[in-house]
């Protein structure tokens, strides 16, 4: 079950998963925080939650990229 909850959270762009790795805290208790705070903000967060996905999904495209030397041959 652990397995299918970290592959869960991952595909789906695992924004919460990855600050809560990089600042110790559980991704759990981040994702009820950005909850509570776009209903209370009225959606507003949404739009930085789809700014962080899009920059980690350019990241890993980037550096994907640099570890493949033959790509552009």
């Amino acid at each position: 079950m652990n397995r299918f909850k970290a592959f869960v959270e991952w595909s789906a762009f695992g924004v919460c998963a990855a600050i809560g790795d990089k600042i110790g805290i559980a991704s759990s208790r981040i994702r009820m925080w950005f909850i509570y705070i776009s209903f209370l903000t009225m959606g507003s967060p949404i739009i930085i939650y789809m700014v962080l996905a899009f920059w980690m999904n350019i990241k890993k495209y980037i550096l994907n990229a640099r570890r493949n030397p033959l790509k552009y041959l």
